[in-house]
């Protein structure tokens, strides 16, 4: 008699069994898992297409279980409109952190966004340079820490850190934009919920989507991955406010 399986947490079919290179506390992975969960609830595996930029996020086509394509720093929006109008039919994402979409990438977002191209962006922003050294970002919080800005963010000399989710969601276009967490597992609950909200309206070929993921860097941070999440939600979310800013009901699309 086969032996009955009592397993109540399983890999999504959509994630890969690749071993992590993320550092310790990276919160990359458990974005990744979400992902995979949609994809596989709302059966688009066979029919999604990942675009994996520049950054800590470039390997993501190793772990999500998808078809992708890489696109040169910035870019993937550009690569995503062009995929996607060729084929409406397909799922189209791009898996983009904040040094590649709020910075070099920032014009190509802002302008598929105002087109109002169907397909989803998973926005990462852990207020930093990722890969590439520690760097400070467009996103970097007011008197952080990074290697270019050794002294803490000076707001007067570079400005105060890009809220992109509040930036997009002042063009007229429908579109759904929401700002998650994924530091605690209640705030992990609600980012599943957004980036599934975000797929199923690519699904119904509503609108464009956006979801922003607020997610710890503890390596660039200097911080053990506990101090990452303590400073995520005691510095970030108050800069980052959480919620959802936009659905294309707002704009009468309904």
């Amino acid at each position: 008699m086969a032996e009955q399986s009592n397993a109540i947490f399983s890999r999504p079919e959509s994630l890969t069994e690749t071993v992590t290179h993320y550092c310790p506390g990276c919160t990359h992975g458990v974005i990744h898992r979400l992902i995979a969960e949609v994809l596989d609830e709302l059966d688009l595996r066979e029919r999604a297409l990942g675009i994996a930029p520049v950054g800590c996020s470039v390997l993501a086509y190793n772990y999500i279980n998808c078809d992708f394509l890489e696109a040169a720093h910035g870019r993937a929006p550009a690569f995503a409109t062009g995929f996607k109008r060729l084929r409406p039919d397909m799922i189209v994402f791009t898996y983009q952190g904040d040094g590649d979409l709020a910075s070099i990438g920032t014009n190509e977002i802002i302008h598929a966004a105002n087109r109002g191209e169907k397909f989803t962006t998973i926005f990462i922003n852990n207020a930093v340079y990722g890969m590439t050294g520690g760097q400070m970002a467009p996103t970097t919080m007011p008197g952080q820490v990074t290697t270019t800005c050794p002294m803490g963010r000076d707001v007067a000399q570079v400005g105060q850190p890009i809220r992109i989710v509040e930036m997009l969601s002042a063009l007229v276009t429908p579109a759904y934009l929401e700002r998650v967490a994924v530091h605690t597992p209640l705030h992990i609950i609600k980012a599943k919920r957004a980036i599934k909200k975000a797929f199923s309206y690519q699904k119904e070929g509503r609108c464009f989507s956006l979801v922003e993921v607020l997610s710890t860097c503890p390596t660039n941070w200097g911080k053990t991955p506990y101090e990452a999440t303590e400073w995520l939600n005691d510095t970030m979310i108050p800069y980052y406010p959480l919620g959802c800013l936009k659905t294309p009901n707002d704009c009468g699309d309904e």
